[in-house]
């Protein structure tokens, strides 16, 4: 059974969706067994309560850079014993000695079908206003594994999401949730834990189920 810990920073609307999969049973062979905020008011941590999903706090403020941050981190990762490290609304890029250190073992959801509208400064509801911006067609969601660079790791599962006439960034927003993110995030996990992903290069193999 891996040990899975979520990071966040906000309202949790992703972690909802795991915790909502795991009372399911749709998370096989893991459990998320910790929460960890970056900020210490976030609601993603009253989520967490409700679930009886032990929540902490490392406050990104109370460290004066994003070094001195990761080494909090991964002090608190090591004494959760984090087999997989999911990212839901964790607002901050990690440094590259987190990412070495649990090189593949770090799960991300972005909005939108990476590579477009992805990398540092696209996330919330910037990601959506700069599709229909551009007036692409499709959206949607990606999974995939973290790398040094923002939003450009191996990608684990993806999903088209249509733009409607009339769309704001907030409609598109909700319906990328709905339609893509709550759906992906679970699967991917659920994939990771069952040790049916497989990384090649930028190519994730799935294994098919037994």
């Amino acid at each position: 059974m891996k040990n899975i810990v979520v990071l966040v920073s906000g309202g949790g609307t992703n972690l909802q969706a795991l915790l909502d999969a795991q009372a399911r049973g749709e998370i096989r062979n893991g459990k998320i067994t910790a929460v960890v905020s970056s900020t210490p008011g976030a609601f993603a941590l009253e989520r967490a309560k409700g679930a009886n999903v032990p929540g902490h706090v490392v406050n990104r403020k109370d460290y004066d850079s994003r070094e001195s941050f990761t080494e909090a981190l991964l002090g608190k990762l090591s004494e959760l014993n984090a087999d997989l490290i999911v990212l839901a609304g964790f607002l901050y890029i990690l440094s590259p000695a987190f990412v070495e250190r649990y090189e593949n073992r770090i799960i991300n959801i972005h909005p939108a079908l990476i590579p477009s509208f992805c990398g540092d400064g696209f996330y919330g509801l910037k990601v959506h206003e700069k599709a229909l911006e551009y007036g692409v067609k499709l959206t949607g969601a990606t999974v995939h594994f973290v790398s040094a660079e923002a939003d450009a790791g191996p990608i684990i599962l993806q999903k088209a999401v249509a733009i409607e006439e009339g769309d704001t960034a907030e409609i598109l927003q909700k319906r990328v949730m709905e339609q893509a993110e709550w759906k992906l995030l679970p699967e991917a996990v659920s994939l990771f834990c069952q040790g049916r992903l497989h990384v090649e290069g930028r190519i994730v193999r799935i294994d098919q189920a037994e």
